[in-house]
């Protein structure tokens, strides 16, 4: 059972999460903060990558591209298994609120819609920590690639739940993000891709699309 499967979005308002302040505060993220950092992150571990450790930039492209797609699988792991988490107790219930269910509830709360930097920092220090353990020096182009997939996502995720369907090839993406908000929650995880969606059988109702499809016109 989903803790945001029955409840009926919101969409005004933003709801507090902690008691602390300072922590209160941590869960609001203005969109360009991110964006910014990660964006910065990337370039640096590029140039680190090809001025210091001497790859070449055929080379860097290729493990920018590996990391770019990789973190479309990343992402959709997360959003399926960590953030719809099964609720069977309190303590679960307020762990996938906090990270998820609020995100559900109040779709429109834009300085909720993305991860608190100090958190996706630290999440990407781990990741670089374990990329380097297993791939030495490559980490350094596959994780701007990662970090960069992170920031489509960001930029993609943002925009449909602040801005109108586009009419232009990104529409897919928006219909397939709503229809996991507004009808199928436990379908079409996929945010930057539905790649995942097809291949592990989360595709939502051939129907379903239809409808926002025709609903869009």
């Amino acid at each position: 059972m989903e803790a945001t499967k029955h409840k009926r979005p919101k969409h005004k308002g933003s709801p507090k999460l902690f008691r602390n302040p300072i922590l209160e505060k941590l869960t609001h993220t203005h969109i360009a903060a991110p964006l910014i950092i990660f964006t910065a992150i990337s370039a640096i571990l590029i140039y680190f990558g090809i001025v210091e450790k001497g790859f070449e930039v055929p080379s860097m492209i290729l493990l920018f591209l590996g990391g770019l797609f990789f973190f479309t699988f990343i992402e959709y792991i997360m959003h399926r298994y960590l953030y719809h988490l099964p609720v069977t107790n309190p303590k679960r219930e307020k762990f996938v609120y906090t990270m998820h269910g609020v995100h559900h509830d109040f779709p429109k709360d834009k300085d909720r819609l993305a991860m608190p930097p100090v958190l996706s920092l630290i999440i990407a220090t781990i990741f670089f920590v374990l990329y380097r353990s297993i791939m030495g020096d490559y980490a350094f182009g596959f994780l701007a690639g990662f970090l960069m997939g992170y920031t489509a996502y960001l930029s993609i995720h943002y925009s449909v739940h602040a801005f109108r369907v586009p009419n232009n090839f990104l529409k897919i993406l928006w219909h397939h993000h709503s229809i996991h908000h507004y009808r199928e929650p436990d379908k079409a995880f996929g945010v930057s891709s539905p790649l995942w969606d097809v291949i592990f059988g989360t595709m939502p109702k051939k129907s379903s699309v239809e409808q926002e499809v025709k609903a869009s016109h």
